[in-house]
């Protein structure tokens, strides 16, 4: 499914629980379950799925880019 594999995409990069993303997403902390056991979406709940993506996915590239670069022995050559 489309949506599930957006938000496991998202879960990975942020470590967030499934459940701690229905409930900020949606205010349903089953929400992620119930869509790996087959829960089909309406398309107000599909739509406020991604806009919650799409900005918190924004901030998170956001947060990437502005990092400062921290040297270690592992990315220095001599």
């Amino acid at each position: 499914m489309y949506l599930l594999g957006k938000i496991e995409k998202y879960l990975s990069a942020t470590g967030m629980t499934p459940t701690r993303f229905g409930r900020d997403a949606l205010n349903d902390p089953r929400f992620v379950l119930d869509l790996r056991r087959g829960r089909e979406p309406r398309r107000r709940t599909l739509s406020r799925v991604l806009t919650y993506l799409e900005q918190h996915g924004a901030l998170l590239r956001r947060e990437k880019r502005d990092a400062p670069f921290i040297l270690s022995h592992h990315n220095v050559s001599i």
